[in-house]
């Protein structure tokens, strides 16, 4: 079956129209950061008090103390050493509608431009799928828009489940980033899959892979955060920086929130990468009739497996977190060498890259 040259173009248009839809995102986000955050801060700590006296007010009423833990955010989103002030993170318990409106006009342009980049580059997705008649990740730059798309619906769900509005800028700025990469360096037209790849694993094994990779793609910008966040707040305390000097940094979630929400991610991530690599020794055995063979970018993927373990092991370690992170990061480090050198520029099994010379 032939080449849908016409839903191929589709699917560019759609790409084009995601690409430029989250950059006025992160533009949105930036907003966010630059002019909506100091006013909602001061807003919400000048309402504490009332909202103390008013659950002050209530207890005594009914006869009963009142308890702290009645207002207290869910997950951390509390101020203190550990975790943001609660301006920084909306309470979970606010329906998610209502509390992108009382977060300000930014916050309701970037959700709005993300969720409608999201849809837009699903539809591309799809429609280059449609197009070629298979699974849409059959060389590099499928690929790369394959899990920058589910890093966005991946980063939109994080938004739903935290109101993280200042990761935006730092989380849809590296998809930017990838996406554009995609576009302009590893475009590669749509046509027919090599040989050895025109296989159902294609759509079990590099589907599973794909959607790791894009988890893992946000878990890794969490990660950066948390450790620049974690050397801020250790300058901070040895009095080589004061605390609310850094405006920006001041405004990203505390170092407990990003531990918890990388944490999260990697957990998630996690076995969808095991099942894709144990999915990978079963094509593998069917194809070349052994289940592994040591080939480059298999031996990469048990390190990339073998880090994230690590990973995880660390996080649960006490005295290791801030270790962990590092970890993690290797990890994807890894998984991004094995991407984008392994496949690319040594030969072996699975030299199927299609990146135009």
């Amino acid at each position: 079956m032939g080449i849908n040259q016409g839903l191929a173009a589709i699917s560019g248009d759609f790409m084009i129209a995601a690409l430029l839809i989250y950059s006025l995102g992160v533009l949105a986000f930036a907003g966010d950061l630059a002019f909506g955050r100091p006013r909602r801060a001061a807003e919400a700590r000048a309402k504490v008090p009332e909202r103390v006296a008013e659950l002050a007010a209530v207890g005594a009423a009914a006869g009963t103390p009142p308890s702290g833990e009645a207002d207290a955010p869910a997950d951390g989103d509390a101020g203190g050493p550990d975790g943001p002030p609660a301006a920084v993170l909306p309470a979970r318990r606010l329906p998610f509608l209502r509390a992108v409106r009382e977060a300000g006009t930014w916050v309701r342009a970037a959700v709005a431009l993300s969720t409608a980049g999201v849809l837009a580059h699903l539809v591309a997705v799809v429609t280059r799928g449609f197009a070629v008649h298979r699974a849409p990740w059959g060389n590099m730059y499928e690929f790369v828009t394959a899990l920058t798309c589910v890093a966005a619906i991946f980063f939109v769900y994080v938004l739903v489940r935290y109101r993280a509005w200042a990761l935006g800028v730092w989380v849809m700025g590296a998809v930017v980033l990838a996406l554009g990469l995609a576009e302009t360096v590893i475009y590669t037209s749509a046509g027919p899959l090599v040989p050895a790849l025109q296989s159902y694993w294609l759509s079990i094994h590099v589907t599973a892979m794909t959607l790791a990779t894009g988890i893992f793609f946000v878990a890794a910008v969490l990660g950066i955060l948390y450790l620049v966040i974690e050397r801020y707040q250790a300058r901070v305390a040895a009095g080589k920086a004061v605390s609310g000097g850094n405006g920006l940094l001041d405004r990203i979630p505390a170092t407990g929130q990003l531990d918890k929400m990388t944490y999260r991610a990697v957990v998630f991530g996690f076995p969808v990468w095991t099942f894709g690599v144990i999915a990978g020794a079963i094509w593998a055995d069917q194809a070349w009739g052994r289940y592994w063979g040591w080939d480059p970018v298999e031996t990469w993927a048990f390190i990339t497996w073998i880090l994230y373990a690590s990973y995880l092991h660390a996080r649960a370690t006490a005295g290791f977190r801030r270790w962990a992170h590092y970890i993690q990061l290797l990890g994807f480090a890894s998984l991004v060498v094995n991407i984008l050198v392994i496949q690319v520029f040594v030969t072996g099994m699975h030299s199927y890259a299609g990146v135009p010379g």
